[in-house]
């Protein structure tokens, strides 16, 4: 098990409301997107490291279940939980917050997979990210007292 970590913390706006007002669905995808790339960030992958090593991150799969409606003005949080790493993706979780009251208002589960941008094609992950994601690692005793 992993430790999760914040990625993301901001307002709703009264332009990300859908017809029935509340937040719409792309302003949810929008604010998971943010905070994978502060997740991948936080496992070595920043923009200036995938660049510079011709590599990308793409998103393989994704699955998101909204728990309540979030409304203009609410403050927001996201925390992000390793999953699972393989050779060649990652999977991850994000969990959506109401910052005032603390309450879950969604969450996504993501499969990422590092890609190759020059050849096309998926690329094992670099060291720095099995050593980033060993530092999140939980120690199982610890986590069932």
């Amino acid at each position: 098990m992993y430790r999760a970590f914040e990625t993301y913390r901001g307002v709703v706006y009264p332009w990300s409301m859908d017809h029935v007002g509340h937040m719409n669905v792309a302003s949810y995808t929008a604010r998971f997107d943010e905070a994978t790339w502060q997740f991948l960030s936080g496992l070595g992958l920043t923009p200036t490291f995938l660049k510079g090593q011709s590599r990308s991150a793409v998103a393989a799969d994704q699955k998101t279940q909204y728990k309540r409606e979030v409304l203009s003005g609410s403050l927001l949080h996201v925390t992000s939980e390793l999953l699972e790493l393989g050779r060649k993706k990652i999977r991850f979780a994000h969990t959506m917050y109401d910052s005032e009251t603390n309450e879950v208002v969604a969450v996504t589960e993501l499969v990422g997979v590092y890609f190759d941008v020059e050849h096309r094609v998926s690329a094992e992950l670099p060291d720095v990210v099995r050593e980033r994601a060993s530092a999140l690692l939980i120690d199982a005793a610890l986590s069932v007292s």
